[in-house]
């Protein structure tokens, strides 16, 4: 996680800068597209609600979301990590705080790229207009004396576009019909929801390599624990660092290919044993590595998650609060499954990768 070398801002403001603005999103949420009935919040029935596995850490707040494809187009999957989705397509994502509405943030793909926006609910949840661009604050508490946190659209866009595919939280993986019991704040599905095999049923999903209907995708851990942390990994820190993206030359990936039924994850191949650019505070740069078997005190992965100070915190935006649940299952797994023997065969790997 090598804050010194790459800015949040730095990046929000460059990929900003390089998209065009020719797009307006709605003056409100009324307006996009979400409701059938506004008043009575009555979701259209077009827009099909999903639940992914392994959930984004946003404060505690409880989440809804949606998709939405255009009449008679449907995703292309043949790259199963890497989905194509059709011009017009449209996704939300509802946030509650203490059981209230208090945004809603939507994407949609446009001719002109995929463009951001969040609509902030009033108090009585009658009306939920247009938040500013750069952001604000919400007036819920996810924690005494701090706000919940209403990103800006450079916000969006930077956590979103460090990856081919900007849509999270819809993927192979997240919708996988094998679902992890054991992921921090695991959600039920509801009633009705999308996953791989209903979205290939109903012609929306087209491509995707028949192997993973047949044996759905799993985080490929050697333990529930190890399987639960490399998800939530994955969940909340690979739309950043992955191996395809802008940050790609770091050799840092903490994503997971949906094909990938064994062998060790890319998150234990780049991180376990590996020098971190972020020197933990009080180790010094030959005992800090991104994640130190056997020691969390020593791993950036866990510090950083641990941080909430700006220029250590991991991941960067998006929250306030610090996981604590999502920190005692990463400490636990590298304190206690991490193995010598292990972290060897991982740097033989690396080196191997290396030499090419």
């Amino acid at each position: 996680m090598p804050f010194q070398r790459f800015g949040w801002w730095t990046c929000a403001l460059l990929l900003a800068a390089s998209v065009a603005h020719a797009w307006e999103p709605p003056a409100t949420l009324r307006e996009t597209g979400l409701y059938a009935d506004r008043d009575a919040k009555a979701v259209d029935r077009a827009n099909l609600h999903y639940t992914p596995q392994y959930p984004l850490w946003s404060d505690g707040a409880v989440k809804s979301r949606w998709i939405r494809l255009p009449e008679g187009r449907f995703i292309e999957a043949r790259d199963p990590d890497s989905w194509e989705f059709p011009v017009g397509t449209k996704l939300w994502k509802e946030f509650r705080v203490g059981g209230k509405r208090v945004e809603t943030r939507y994407i949609e793909s446009t001719a002109e790229g995929w463009q951001y926006a969040t609509y902030l609910w009033n108090e009585e949840e009658t009306e939920a207009p247009l938040a500013p661009e750069r952001g604000t604050k919400a007036t819920a508490e996810v924690a005494p004396g701090v706000r919940h946190a209403v990103p800006s659209r450079y916000d969006c866009r930077a956590c979103h576009e460090g990856r081919p595919a900007p849509v999270l939280g819809f993927t192979a993986l997240q919708l996988s019909p094998d679902r992890d019991r054991n992921a921090p704040h695991a959600e039920r599905p509801a009633p009705g929801d999308v996953d791989l095999r209903a979205l290939v049923d109903r012609g929306l999903l087209r491509g995707l390599p028949e192997v993973l209907l047949q044996n759905p995708p799993r985080v490929a851990g050697r333990t529930p624990t190890e399987r639960a942390a490399l998800g939530y990994l994955y969940a909340n820190c690979a739309m950043c660092h992955n191996a395809r993206g802008p940050l790609a030359e770091l050799r840092f990936s903490l994503d997971h290919s949906a094909a990938r039924r064994a062998g060790d994850a890319d998150a234990i191949l780049t991180a376990v044993g590996q020098a971190s650019h972020f020197v933990v505070p009080g180790t010094g740069p030959l005992r800090s590595q991104r994640v130190r078997p056997g020691d969390p005190d020593a791993s950036a992965v866990a510090v950083r998650m641990q941080s909430r100070r700006a220029a250590a915190q991991m991941p960067p935006l998006g929250t306030q609060v610090v996981d604590e649940d999502a920190l005692r299952l990463v400490r636990r797994w590298i304190e206690e499954e991490l193995d010598a023997p292990r972290v060897a065969r991982a740097e033989r790997a690396n080196g191997k990768e290396r030499t090419r």
